[in-house]
């Protein structure tokens, strides 16, 4: 009697801690983990991007400041000559022009239905998990077909943008509150004289059409 008393304990034990065991496999189970979800953007920053389309390289300036409704693109093309300065505005007016020193000033404008990117343009990114780029773990995720997006996990800052037409942006500097001073924002002036080319779909180089049609598809989100 004894022995089965003893053997009734043990497996009484062994009972116990299999359902701990068990608990605490559940409590770390994948479908107990918050699936992670995109940092919003800052509401003022500047981002330095090293761009790459099939072997075609250009860097952008990048200066966002969502509180006075306006986004600037800088771009220079490598041995592409000068600057391209693509301007846009939260009513979807955007200019795409060269400085008037440049040996060829010029200006073209687009006018879309959609503004600048919101701050939580990201809400509803569909994640797809974890990966390195460019030496950083980083959170992916997928936005309307139209982009893949990698942020940092220490940081969550952005790291590696890749958008649906192949064109690839790594994220070399982000300066979170920095902003450009006002009198920058000011498109030249030969941008708002008569027969200035102006359309629906923008103008000047293909960084700066990508920055165009990135907003294209937010009317539908």
């Amino acid at each position: 009697m004894a022995f089965i008393h003893h053997t009734h304990l043990l497996f009484l034990i062994a009972f116990i801690l299999f359902s701990l065991r068990t608990a605490a496999c559940v409590a770390s189970s994948p479908e107990s983990i918050p699936v992670p979800t995109p940092a919003p953007w800052p509401e003022q920053f500047h981002a330095l991007l090293f761009m790459n389309y099939s072997g075609t390289l250009s860097m952008i300036d990048l200066w966002y400041d969502w509180p006075n409704g306006r986004n600037f693109n800088i771009i220079q093309d490598q041995l592409g000559g000068p600057p391209l300065y693509d301007l846009e505005w939260n009513n979807g007016t955007s200019f795409f022009y060269t400085l008037p020193s440049s040996p060829s000033p010029s200006c073209r404008s687009a006018q879309l239905p959609v503004g600048i990117l919101r701050p939580n343009w990201l809400d509803g990114a569909t994640y797809l998990g974890r990966t390195s780029v460019d030496g950083f773990l980083c959170d992916h995720w997928e936005k309307a077909d139209f982009i893949r997006y990698y942020e940092d996990v220490a940081t969550r800052r952005p790291v590696h943008w890749v958008f649906y037409s192949g064109r690839q942006a790594h994220v070399m500097t982000f300066d979170v509150g920095a902003a450009l001073a006002d009198e920058y924002w000011q498109a030249p002036a030969y941008c708002f004289k008569e027969g200035c080319a102006s359309g629906g779909g923008g103008g000047g180089g293909s960084d700066s059409f990508e920055s165009v049609l990135l907003r294209r598809p937010l009317e539908h989100i």
